[in-house]
């Protein structure tokens, strides 16, 4: 027999999902008509401004309140700019500039941007107190290490993406910024004590919430004394005793993507990992971004199958798709205020963010050396470095475990090598690599990660940007007056 056509689709209600590609295909559509929430565009779905909005259209041809999300967070996690990478500065170097206006205007820029294209939801910003230099997953997405810092700067980004007509979505309840492993590959443990929670990394939090921050998103992660053996995503605790009732949040909890380890895992699968989040608390379940219409079809038919054998209440999920739906209904009337274009801001805000210590003197046409470095599942393949933003210097890429100093050395010659990285201090090979290099040769570093307290020893200059998006490799080409 099949599904319960109400059922079906009060479960579906309750779903945020992707599908592959450009265009939406028709089961995509057909869902959202079935009363599916709606669906996350990642940078596969992003080819250029005039296909997105065409694919926005057509999903808002299956339902005119379909909920349209995307990870736009600026700086390294960009969708739209995956192509080249984002012509706006992340949160790091916002809040390394301190001005929360500027913030502010930013993020509103990116709303109105979202808005033109005909997204509802940014699944922004990130507001984790990035407290463990090594955090694999958050870094620079970060507004900085310090709780009031990061608070200020989360809430001038939640009104600016709000102002714009864009619900933002404050992420990752109850903090990842203190985790030294991805929860996209393994579930992450903090061992704290709640009150450290509340001190460190729940402030920011509490800011978005004062400032009417419409979603908020969970993490993957382990709180033993409060989580128990499960993620925050699966936590009764965390997400209504904690989120809901001590810091009054009532819009829509939304989860982290249910295909990660951190979830799936913990779980069994993603199926039934979406009943423990709707049973902790979760309204909004965002499946991943490697989805089919038989996926959403199983995730649907389990929620139905729990609502049936006792593990899932029917006001439980009538709550959650009603949070959905409330969001869904603010997306259609909130107002929009118009915002300058990224040229006229992002740009010029990267370049107030770099830091120089040390002297640039001497830099005609040096050798730049760029060092491999991975990037996340959340940051996606983007370009990155000084490459596109270089008049008249050589460029060439290296891997640091795998580069010879002498080699790097011989073939700079007379010319200063400038070493570009994304967080060289934790890259094999990395730290030896630059202080080979500065030990005869005079050397500038860039690094474009987290600014970690490491430096090379006899660099003649270290200059940080606090990021490596299109907008922070082309101020550091500016400060080093390689541009042109």
């Amino acid at each position: 027999m099949g599904l319960d056509p109400g059922l079906r689709r009060l479960a579906l209600g309750t779903l945020l999902a992707a599908y592959p590609g450009p265009v939406p295909p028709r089961w995509a559509i057909d869902l959202v008509a079935d009363g599916l929430a709606g669906h996350t565009l990642f940078g596969t779905n992003v080819h250029d401004p005039a296909q997105v909005s065409a694919s926005t259209a057509a999903l808002r041809a299956g339902r005119p309140d379909v909920l349209i999300a995307i990870d736009e967070e600026g700086g390294d996690v960009t969708r739209l700019a995956h192509a080249t990478g984002s012509p706006y500065p992340g949160n790091a170097a916002l809040g390394a500039i301190g001005d929360v206006a500027l913030t502010h205007r930013i993020h509103q820029a990116i709303g109105a941007e979202l808005a033109g294209l005909g997204i509802t939801v940014d699944l922004a910003p990130a507001v984790d107190v990035n407290s463990a230099d090594d955090n694999p997953v958050i870094g620079t997405r970060s507004f900085g290490a310090y709780p009031a810092q990061v608070a200020a700067h989360a809430a001038a980004a939640v009104t600016g993406l709000q102002d714009a007509g864009v619900a933002a979505c404050a992420k990752h309840f109850p903090g990842h910024g203190a985790t030294v492993v991805d929860s996209h590959h393994e579930l992450p443990t903090l061992d704290v004590a709640p009150d450290l929670l509340r001190r460190r990394d729940l402030p920011p939090f509490a800011a978005v919430v004062a400032a009417g921050v419409r979603a908020v998103m969970t993490a993957h992660i382990r709180v033993p004394a409060l989580t128990g053996d499960g993620p925050a995503t699966f936590s009764r605790t965390v997400l209504v005793d904690l989120l809901r009732e001590e810091y009054g949040f009532d819009g829509a909890i939304i989860t982290d993507a249910l295909e990660m380890k951190g979830a799936a895992l913990a779980a069994g699968g993603i199926a039934p990992g979406a009943v423990r989040a709707l049973a902790a608390g979760a309204d909004l379940l965002c499946i991943g971004a490697k989805v089919d219409g038989d996926l959403v079809e199983q995730v649907a038919a389990e929620i139905v199958a729990a609502l049936g054998d006792g593990r899932l209440e029917l006001t439980r999920v009538e709550q959650a798709a009603g949070r959905a739906a409330e969001l869904a209904a603010w997306t259609r009337t909130a107002g929009r205020v118009t915002a300058d274009g990224p040229a006229g801001q992002g740009y010029a805000a990267a370049r107030h963010a770099v830091r120089v210590e040390g002297v640039l003197a001497g830099l005609d046409r040096p050798l730049v050396v760029q060092v491999h470095a991975a990037a996340t599942i959340a940051e996606g393949r983007v370009p990155w470095g000084l490459g596109p933003h270089l008049a008249d210097a050589e460029l060439i890429r290296v891997v640091a475990a795998e580069s010879d100093p002498v080699d790097l050395r011989r073939r700079a010659g007379d010319r200063s090598i400038v070493l570009v990285g994304r967080h060289l201090h934790r890259l094999p090979g990395g730290p030896e690599l630059a202080t080979a290099l500065a030990a005869t040769h005079p050397v500038v570093v860039v690094e474009m990660g987290w600014p970690a307290s490491w430096r090379p020893a006899g660099a003649r200059a270290f200059v940080t940007t606090y990021g490596a998006s299109h907008a922070n490799g082309r101020a550091a080409a500016e400060v080093l007056g390689l541009n042109g």
